[in-house]
């Protein structure tokens, strides 16, 4: 199989490039490096069925492939709201290039949504059938619209055109290849830990999140690429254990033996209280589930980070 990643310089998008490589795929690696990184995908270049192309999602572009997983498009705040507009355009502009492909080809393809689109949610956990509360005018409009917006797209086509379509909504995903700058708070509280630095947690520390170790994933995502057609989605790919932010920066320093103290700082502007993800239907229709324990992940990305930790001080 020949199969496209948009966004393939990414965090979980040169990750899922390296499982396909790894199972014998021939891999497009398509990225325009806004917040990929070619560093995610240096130890791959070497394999004669991986192919790097530099571009941009938003215009036409024609590859002869098997299958599509349109990951492009930043997904930290940081990123996100560094080029609102370009955010916007990615999501948007990006899902109908990619569609459009996939139909000239009648190919699956499947959209890398996100738990954004449900907002500061009112229901808890959030099953698919929730319609999200979301803020369309605020500062993270671009991205959680945007992803809305990337939704109806899809399922437009799927109604309209017959494209095999797949929506996989991601939670909190982290592991190694995650970027030390990114804003995310899993790489920001190990990075903070490794530095002695103090440990910054925005609003009381009480807001909840799930996190995804990114084997699990991966593995999530391509099983719902590969599931019948008549399954589209959306679907929950993440990890249903919820903690409490204060809880995760106690388990980094805990696991870290660091001495950092943990500071408080405001809470962003529609930044969600709770998020946690009903697996029910990802249960049922792809028998996924995930299997490493926050534990046991955490410690996995602390001996990645401690590496880059060790050797940018080198440098310095």
């Amino acid at each position: 199989m020949k199969i496209l990643v948009t966004g393939g310089a990414g965090f979980i998008g040169s990750n899922l490039c390296e499982y396909l490589l790894k199972r014998g795929d021939e891999v497009i690696c398509f990225d325009n490096f806004f917040s990929g990184s070619k560093g995610n995908i240096k130890h791959l270049s070497a394999d004669k069925k991986f192919m790097l192309v530099k571009g941009d999602v938003e215009k036409p572009y024609f590859f002869k492939v098997n299958g599509i997983y349109n990951l492009a498009c930043p997904a930290s705040p940081i990123w996100y709201q560094k080029n609102p507009i370009k955010t916007v355009e990615t999501n948007i502009l990006g899902a109908l290039s990619s569609l459009n492909l996939a139909e000239k080809l009648d190919c699956r393809i499947l959209q890398a949504s996100t738990s954004e689109v449900y907002g500061d949610p009112v229901i808890h956990p959030q099953p698919e059938s929730y319609w999200g509360n979301v803020n369309p005018i605020g500062p993270r409009s671009c991205y959680d619209e945007g992803k809305r917006c990337a939704e109806t797209l899809f399922f437009d086509h799927r109604r309209e055109r017959g494209v095999k379509i797949k929506v996989a909504r991601i939670f909190n995903t982290y592991g190694p290849g995650m970027a030390a700058d990114d804003g995310r708070v899993v790489s920001n509280f190990i990075v903070q830990a490794l530095r002695e630095q103090d440990i910054t947690i925005y609003g009381d520390g009480g807001q909840t999140r799930s996190f995804c170790y990114i084997e699990d994933m991966i593995r999530g995502l391509v099983l719902l690429m590969e599931s019948p057609d008549a399954f589209a989605g959306p679907v929950n790919i993440g990890n249903p254990e919820e903690f409490t932010i204060k809880e995760l920066a106690e388990k980094i320093i805990e696991l870290t033996g660091s001495k950092s103290k943990i500071t408080y700082k405001p809470l962003p502007q529609d930044d969600p209280k709770q998020r946690q993800p009903d697996i029910s239907l990802a249960r049922q229709e792809l028998g996924w589930q995930p299997k490493i324990e926050l534990e046991e992940g955490i410690s996995k990305t602390i001996e990645y980070f401690s590496k880059i930790v060790k050797r940018k001080s080198l440098k310095k």
